[in-house]
């Protein structure tokens, strides 16, 4: 039952993928952890058609990562939303390991903490180990269904 190495249905990446994985959602999102509030703002910042946005913004709504806020309408993270925040600054992070210019990355976040340029990892809660493909082993959890069980 642990190996995992075949297909299997509901799937969180796949799921959250259908949600944020599409580019204007994910640069939504980068806007928002940066303090854009207000549709005007998100058009304007990322030149993005404005159908497009409304789109984007209502899906983000509608699933509860983004909270619309009257009168003066504003979108602001929901706990969901926040806890994204990792997530797209380890993309970031990636991007600025992996695509960047000579020049370096364009945006550096320094931890308010310690002072220092931040960089992430991910690592396990309960001992603070770093998480890496050889250090951890899928297992199924509580709603695993494999195309095969059925």
């Amino acid at each position: 039952m642990n190996d995992l190495g075949h297909r299997f249905t509901a799937d969180s990446v796949g799921r959250a993928l259908d949600l944020v994985g599409e580019r204007w959602s994910l640069l939504i999102l980068r806007e928002t952890f940066f303090g854009v509030r207000r549709y005007g703002e998100f058009a304007r910042n990322l030149s993005i058609p404005r159908p497009t946005l409304s789109a984007r913004l209502k899906t983000l709504v509608d699933a509860g990562v983004l909270e619309r806020v009257d009168p003066v309408p504003e979108y602001v993270l929901t706990r969901a939303g926040r806890d994204l925040f990792g997530a797209v600054v380890t993309l970031m992070q990636w991007g600025d390991r992996h695509l960047a210019g000579p020049d370096g990355p364009p945006i550096l976040l320094r931890h308010k903490d310690c002072g220092e340029i931040a960089e992430t990892y991910v690592a396990c809660r309960h001992c603070g180990g770093e998480l890496a493909t050889d250090r951890v082993t899928p297992e199924p959890g509580p709603a695993y269904v494999s195309e095969v069980d059925g």
